[in-house]
């Protein structure tokens, strides 16, 4: 531990004295050296500097008398305030200051804070605040109170900050809305206030809030425009600024009438910006619960015309709106229904289709409840007393259009064809409705399609199919050519049957008859709906299951040619009406049918129908005459089909076996004939075959002929070109032998004369190289040894020099004592290690231990 501490100049220590427990505070400078029964609790510790304008708060400090002395208690420490603190300024300690024991720096020195202008800081006594002559209590507890800016403010232990208060800019056109948190008296105005009391601050200029003042908001003045006004209601009984007494929940509006602007006062609220109302003079309103004369009259409705602009007062408000005056064209006109009983003062004239003057009954008066209508050309505006039910427009008909109409006072329904038609007050538009499944069959065949094909009737589709036909015009159906639709009557209990091409129009109380035939191969009930039958002539194509005598059972598609006979019936449209007296014709033509052939081909065997098919199933059907010919026609005189002919388009057997056995037959038969064409085609390929062998004989003999004269022809010009050729070849080859030897000879010569001119130069320059080399080296070896005779000469010169300088500097006796003193050192080393010899070596060198052993040996 160390004894001696080094305290500097702005330092200091806190010594403990175990003895007496007392401790001590030394300053720096100083050098103190620590006792045994003495301990250093703290330091060295820098000691508090204040700059100018900065503050600390010690806590516990010491006690100082009246002349600022520290004050010890007895036994010798310096006395503290327990629980208290204290602020130190710049002013009191100008110079670094000590911490003494027991005392704690709460707040690091920190800077006096300055108060901004326009600004305050809102303080509260934490503890009593006596006054300059420290007995009368200034400021109790719990006091607040401002400290303004611009300044210095300076802490204190008894005050408390709350918070900085910032001055409001009141402009013009806006005020603060201040509350009071407790009862005082405003020291502005001087006015008594209780707590929650609000008011408001409308002088300009900059405001400071008091302690006992708190902003609720800033408020802002609400222009007002001849366009725009202030809804306000009264949250109390009050006064308002133009000196109308208000009554809590009253209502009305602020308009630019009164003033330019409006501050919204703290016992008011703003319930809503009121925009005029303007009208033209194309327009109407009706405001209910309307104003009349500064009083309100609920449940009353006032008519207003343009051109005028007007405020709505607080409760007034518009029925429908601003509305346009109804402009009525020639073909337009208005339903009225009366809801009060009023004098109608319209002219006479607008009352009437035709535009005749009629006198009103009871001079005019109507009725509640009263309809009548309104018509054009005219300007009209309703008055409070009447309703618009509907505009309504001259509804324009060609002669194959129409509409329902119904009388709602009688309940009649007629149907109105091509005309235009304005309703009258006691018409409607009536809608015809249809079953779900013929509407779908009447948008499907509403463009002439005769049916609606198998698979396209799907009941989902039908419940979840919507027309988009209008209702309330008549329904008319195109019925293609050759075919015809029946329409009945419900309320007649009649039916008509109309024949295309031609056009439908339902009554009111009509209704299309729906057919359904059956379909499909055999045949299927409820296959094929539709609205019109078709005519026909057409064919039908059934399957039906027969079984011969010798129990064959064959499966026959069968197809009948069919038409009704529409001009054999009388021309009394009642007649019509038999064609739709079966409304499945096809089921029933196909069930009769069929019966008739299954009886027919069971007394038949199966051998023989199958030869006479044809005949016998016509014969069913048509009938066999006395002389056994078969009849051209079969007629159904219920409702005047005619089935013409009757075709066997497949037989094919139920029965395995049969079918088995028939398509052995049908094999055989197909192998038969597939052999005797084969054996035709055989023949046909052998003489074509021997034809074309003829031919390429022929032709081969042709061509050798013809490749005969051209090998002649080549053979006497192949001889003729040999002749040319042997003679040239002669001539050429002689002279060629000639030439080429005499080449050849001078080449040889030329060739030996350079070969041995090429030796001599080549003999003459390795001589002359090899005696230049051996000269260069020659003087090369002598010059080297004259250097080296040269460089001996003169290290021997250096070394005798060297030897005799150093002999002379020794001198003889230090060289001969020398020379003595080494063995007789490792003599005398050796003796005193008792050692007789020794060796020394680095371990890496190798020894030559023969001769070093007879050294190391003592003689």
């Amino acid at each position: 531990m160390v004894h001696v501490i080094r305290i500097g100049p702005n330092e200091y220590i806190h010594v403990l004295d175990n003895n007496s427990n007392v401790t001590r505070l030394l300053e720096g400078p100083q050098t103190y050296t620590r006792k045994e029964h003495e301990r250093v609790v703290a330091g060295p510790l820098e000691k508090v500097t204040l700059p100018p304008n900065y503050y600390a708060i010690v806590e516990n400090p010491v006690v100082r008398n009246e002349n600022d002395d520290i004050v010890y208690d007895e036994v010798g420490m310096v006395a503290l305030r327990f629980g208290d603190t204290e602020v130190r300024l710049t002013s009191q300690f100008p110079e670094p200051f000590v911490l003494y024991p027991g005392e704690e720096l709460e707040t690091e020195p920190t800077e006096l804070p300055t108060v901004a202008p326009n600004t305050a800081l809102r303080l509260r006594a934490t503890r009593p605040i006596l006054g300059k002559d420290g007995t009368t209590v200034e400021k109790p507890a719990g006091h607040e109170w401002l400290f303004y800016g611009p300044a210095t403010y300076v802490p204190s232990v008894n005050v408390e900050v709350l918070d900085t208060v910032k001055g409001q800019i009141i402009e013009h056109g806006t005020a603060l809305h201040l509350s009071a948190r407790r009862n005082h008296v405003d020291p502005r105005t001087k006015v008594q206030r209780k707590a929650g009391e609000e008011w408001l601050v409308q002088t300009r200029g900059l405001y400071i809030l008091g302690v006992d003042e708190q902003l609720v908001r800033k408020i802002k003045a609400h222009v007002l425009t001849d366009k725009k006004a202030l809804h306000l209601r009264a949250d109390s009984t009050f006064t308002d600024v133009y000196g109308v007494e208000r009554k809590a929940g009253s209502e009305w509006l602020v308009t630019s009438d009164m003033a330019e602007t409006h501050l919204i006062n703290v016992h008011e609220s703003l319930v809503a910006h009121v925009d005029i109302t303007v009208l033209s003079n194309r327009q109407f309103c009706i405001v209910l619960d309307p104003y009349i004369e500064g009083k309100q009259h609920i449940g009353a409705q006032q008519l207003r015309q343009g051109e005028k602009k007007f405020f709505l007062q607080p409760g007034e408000s518009l029925r429908d709106g601003i509305e346009e005056i109804y402009v009525l064209g020639e073909d337009e006109a208005l339903l009225m229904r009366c809801d009060h009983e009023f004098v109608d003062s319209t002219p006479a004239n607008l009352l009437s289709a035709d535009h005749v003057p009629q006198p009103l009954p009871d001079e005019g008066r109507r009725r509640a409840g009263e309809t009548w209508m309104i018509y054009g050309p005219c300007e009209y505006t309703p008055p409070v007393e009447v309703s618009i039910l509907e505009k309504r427009e001259a509804i324009p008909l060609d002669e194959n259009e129409g509409i329902y109409v119904r009388n709602h006072t009688t309940g009649l329904v007629r149907l109105e064809v091509g005309k235009t038609y304005m309703l009258k007050p006691t018409e409607e538009l009536w809608e015809k409705i249809l079953p779900p499944d013929v509407e779908y069959l009447l948008e499907k065949q509403r463009l002439g399609q005769a049916f609606v094909a198998p698979g396209g009737r799907d009941e989902e589709a039908i419940q979840n199919f919507e027309s988009s036909r209008d209702k309330t015009r008549a329904i008319t159906f195109r019925v293609p050519h050759n075919a015809a639709v029946q329409v009945f009557n419900y309320k007649n209990r009649d039916a008509r049957v109309v024949f295309g091409p031609d056009l439908v129009m339902l009554g009111p109380q009509e209704q299309f008859t729906k057919i359904s035939l059956s379909g499909d191969r055999p045949k299927r009930e409820h296959c094929i709906n539709t609205l019109c039958m078709m005519l026909g002539p057409d064919f039908m194509t059934d399957i039906i299951v027969v079984e011969t005598s010798d129990h064959a059972r064959l499966s026959l598609q069968v197809a009948y040619n069919w038409f009704f006979d529409v001009n054999s019936l009388s021309k009394d449209p009642k007649e019509h009406t038999k064609i739709f007296s079966v409304l499945d014709f096809t089921g029933d033509v196909c069930k009769t049918l069929g019966s008739r052939i299954r009886a027919a081909v069971a007394a038949e065997k199966f051998d023989n129908f199958h030869k006479h098919s044809a005949r016998i199933i016509r014969g069913s059907v048509f009938g066999v005459d006395a002389t056994g010919k078969i009849g051209d026609r079969f007629e159904f005189g219920g409702n005047g089909l005619v089935v013409t002919n009757v075709d066997v388009q497949a037989v094919e057997p139920v029965d395995a076996r049969t079918r088995e056995s028939l398509q052995r037959s049908v094999q055989l038969a197909i192998e038969i004939t597939t052999r005797s064409q084969e054996a035709r085609a055989k023949h046909e390929a052998l003489r074509a075959e021997e034809q074309a062998k003829g031919k390429l004989e022929q032709q081969q003999l042709m061509n050798k002929t013809k490749a005969e004269e051209m090998r002649r022809n080549l053979l006497e010009l192949e001889a003729a070109s040999k002749i040319v050729e042997a003679e040239g070849a002669g001539a050429a080859e002689g002279r060629a032998k000639s030439e080429k030897q005499l080449i050849a000879a001078q080449a040889k010569v030329a060739s030996a004369k350079a070969k041995a001119e090429a030796k001599r130069i080549f003999a003459n320059a390795e001589l002359a190289q090899k005696t230049m080399k051996r000269d260069a080296k020659i003087a090369h070896q002598r010059k080297l040894m004259e250097i080296e005779v040269a460089k001996a000469k003169k290290l021997a010169d250096i070394e005798v020099a060297k030897f005799e300088t150093t002999v002379d500097a020794l001198g003889r006796d230090t060289i001969a004592a020398m020379a003595r003193a080494g063995p007789e050192m490792q003599a005398k080393l050796l003796q005193g290690l008792g050692l007789k010899g020794f060796l020394v070596t680095d371990g890496k060198n190798p020894i030559n231990l023969f001769n070093t052993a007879q050294g190391m040996i003592a003689k």
